[in-house]
């Protein structure tokens, strides 16, 4: 898997990520085979880049399966996009349908339950927020489900997930897609979006009002009291503020951004459990990460042997996939490729992920597509 500029892609490639747009609506799917059309169309869209499981056009590789199936993720943006219009225009919106797909939505999340996390979705719009909402929502249940919450529990923390970030209705779009670092004083106005979303919340007397506005309330608040609005510490932050607020960062994370790239799944992981200390429960971040493939399949790695594609993660074992070893660590394809767990092999290391640029001149040179092994 390698994520290529724009001008980079070629027709025969596979994506590796799904694009919609504001509304929902899917302009391709992950797994489709680009072709000359569909390159010019993501030109036209603004795309400028993404992700795609092959380099050569020989081989038809497929991602694997999301926990969300298509047809739940797109209803559920559309739910959500819904739901900002209809605030927007009458202050208060219809419940039941966002409920339907908060259910569909955790119906998937238990059927699906065997399927990782690998990579974020592409939103090809200026209103982030839509897709956002259904990835934390989506992070969120799993997460509760993890932590073994009732059925219930997890349809209150998904809807809190769809709704967590209703608050930015005040916030203009030119800071919210604002290309560079933020004022003081636009970031102030953004500070202010989990108190505007639990105020609406509670004001249009909806089903489980109360907990729901928690969600929206509590999302950026910190473990260690350094978050916001609040300044809560601990336990004094509701268990489902604290479960969103991790998936919250983790989705802003690996989203592409105006003002920055999306960051890959292992930097994610790095930031939220080496470089953020006191941010998060540290109990529910193991939790989440024993869920999310911190090398998704088809993600090229050095180690301490040499090169190698993963080829399986598996839950509860995220950071130790199973490999396919395709090259010394003197980059030398090896005449015989073969496969390691490193469940198994516990002095065999991750280094680092294979930089893209660095990748795609490798397989130019070597005219060896690691793709060819999964």
């Amino acid at each position: 898997m390698i994520d290529l500029p724009l001008k980079k892609l070629r027709p025969g490639m596979v994506t590796a990520q799904s694009i919609y747009n504001s509304s929902g609506a899917s302009y391709l799917t992950k797994g489709t085979e680009l072709t000359k059309h569909y390159i010019d169309k993501l030109r036209d869209l603004g795309v400028i880049g993404l992700h795609v499981l092959n380099y050569s056009s020989e081989i038809k590789p497929m991602p694997p399966e999301d926990i969300l199936s298509e047809r739940t993720r797109v209803m559920a943006i559309q739910r959500v996009c819904d739901v900002f219009a209809q605030i927007e225009r009458t202050g208060t919106f219809e419940f039941e349908p966002l409920a339907k797909a908060a259910s569909a939505m955790v119906a998937d999340i238990a059927t699906r339950s065997g399927n990782l996390v690998q990579l974020t979705d592409i939103r090809v719009h200026d209103e982030y927020t839509f897709a956002h909402s259904v990835n934390v929502a989506m992070l969120s249940g799993m997460l509760g489900r993890l932590a073994n919450l009732p059925e219930g529990g997890v349809q209150e923390l998904t809807m809190g997930g769809l709704l967590h970030d209703l608050g930015k209705i005040i916030v203009p779009p030119e800071i919210l897609n604002k290309r560079g670092r933020l004022t003081q004083n636009e970031f102030d106005i953004i500070k202010h979006h989990p108190e505007a979303g639990f105020s609406k919340i509670r004001a249009m007397s909806l089903p489980g009002a109360h907990i729901l506005g928690i969600v929206a309330l509590q999302h950026h608040e910190h473990m260690n009291g350094k978050g916001y609005p609040g300044g809560r510490q601990g336990t004094d932050i509701h268990l489902y503020g604290r479960i969103c607020a991790i998936a919250d960062v983790y989705d802003a994370l690996t989203s592409r951004r105006p003002y920055k790239k999306a960051y890959s799944p292992a930097v994610a992981y790095n930031i939220m459990v080496n470089c953020s200390e006191g941010q998060f429960d540290e109990r529910l971040l193991k939790l989440f990460f024993s869920n999310v493939a911190i090398y998704p399949v088809g993600t090229v790695v050095k180690t301490s042997k040499g090169y190698g594609i993963v080829k399986k993660v598996e839950f509860g074992l995220t950071d130790r996939p199973a490999l396919v070893m395709f090259a010394d660590q003197y980059e030398h394809i090896l005449p015989e490729p073969y496969e390691e767990h490193l469940r198994e092999s516990p002095e065999h290391e991750i280094d680092s992920v294979v930089d893209d640029k660095v990748l795609l001149t490798r397989i130019r040179n070597s005219g060896f597509d690691p793709a060819s092994l999964l």
